[in-house]
């Protein structure tokens, strides 16, 4: 069984490693959009995180995320207080970076929120 190692990196982003791949958030606003989560939804993240870390991004699928836009993903989280969404891009489908965490409450994602991560992207690929 592959052992999972979650800490708080230089940067106080959360990171785990496991084979090899990483699941990262983009920084610490996105690490109190996760502890502003009900403690159940924090458990369904880390459990998707954890079958994207083993599986690989690409083998897992509905229910738990679904692709928006090329390497743009979402994790699907669901509780007793309702549904949240976990924005991630893939990057060299080692690295599984998360660049925003949200309550849903309207049934598609808007304009505004899907169209900023091509920027996110573009930095993250240039380091």
């Amino acid at each position: 069984m592959c052992q999972v190692r979650v800490s708080h990196d230089s940067s106080s982003c959360l990171k785990s490693e496991v084979l090899n791949r990483t699941l990262e958030t983009l920084n610490e606003e996105v690490d109190k959009e996760l502890d502003a989560l009900p403690e159940d939804m924090q458990a369904r993240f880390m459990h998707i995180g954890r079958l994207l870390e083993w599986n690989g991004p690409m083998n897992v699928r509905e229910p738990h995320v679904k692709p928006i836009f090329k390497k743009l993903f979402e994790m699907r989280l669901r509780g007793r207080d309702g549904i949240s969404r976990a924005i991630y891009i893939t990057i060299t489908g080692k690295r599984i970076v998360v660049l925003r965490i949200f309550i849903k409450r309207r049934k598609k994602l808007p304009r505004e929120k899907s169209n900023w991560h091509c920027k996110e992207q573009r930095s993250l690929n240039s380091e």
